[in-house]
């Protein structure tokens, strides 16, 4: 059976034809013709099943022959804020494997410890999107600009929200001996054990050198929780990606 390609095409259902880097891949990388059937994602839950019209220089007009509307995979909303790293190698995974997994937000945070400040979100989107096609998800997840630590952990947020960090928890709120005996790392619970399947969810998670103590205090007067990510000690974008996957899977249909 001939593989079907998926397209990324934001403009549906008012335009039918393929954004240029799209209809570059389709005409010059794959070679599709006219009368040739290819699906499409709008990025905001619909699949649809269409036909090569029009192949004019380097423009592709298509005819939609059926949508698809698609069920969220998970419930609520599932939210990652995190610090770069100075690698971006690293983030670029990190963007590439959590959307194969499914959320629906990534924005980057500039800490006190950040190792980089500035981060270029053109080549995050294109791969967020690519990600999206291979995996075959109806959701593009949004992308936010580097934020101020301080302004966004201070913005509303609905539901639950979450802090990773690596310090005990005695030493930034004063846990008692109960908090230690449930603990699984430092007086922190798991984030697992404390998630609500029926609530959005956002989890906050720092650089390598992590959040610094004052940090972690404003978090938590603004009513996130702390939380461990596990025994283990993770680099930043595996903290990144295991967070996103037990947000999913404590929130999967």
């Amino acid at each position: 059976m001939k593989e079907i390609r998926f397209f990324y095409a934001p403009g549906l259902p008012e335009c039918e034809e393929l954004p240029a880097d799209e209809a570059a891949h389709c005409l010059r990388v794959l070679r599709l013709q006219s009368g040739d059937e290819i699906r499409l994602t709008d990025g905001r839950g619909n699949f649809y099943r269409a036909e090569i019209t029009t192949v004019s220089g380097k423009r592709c007009l298509f005819s939609v022959k059926e949508c698809m509307p698609h069920a969220r995979e998970w419930n609520g909303v599932l939210r990652l804020a995190v610090a770069p790293t100075k690698n971006m190698d690293r983030m670029e995974w990190l963007a590439e494997k959590a959307t194969e997994i499914g959320f629906d937000e990534l924005t980057f945070l500039d800490c006190r410890y950040s190792e980089r400040k500035v981060v270029k979100t053109e080549r995050i989107e294109k791969i967020l999107i690519s990600a999206m096609k291979q995996s075959h998800k109806a959701f593009k997840p949004r992308l936010g600009e580097m934020e101020d630590f301080r302004r966004f952990v201070t913005r509303p947020f609905t539901g639950q929200k979450f802090i990773a960090h690596c310090y005990d928890e005695a030493d930034i709120v004063g846990a008692g001996k109960d908090a230690a005996e449930k603990c699984m790392d430092g007086g922190k619970p798991f984030l697992l054990s404390e998630m609500d399947a029926r609530a959005d969810a956002l989890v906050l998670v720092g650089p390598e050198g992590d959040f610094s103590v004052d940090e972690v205090r404003l978090a938590l007067a603004n009513g996130f929780r702390s939380i461990s990510l596990g025994r283990s000690r993770l680099r930043t974008e595996t903290a990144a990606l295991v967070a996103v996957h037990l947000m999913h899977v404590c929130h999967a249909l």
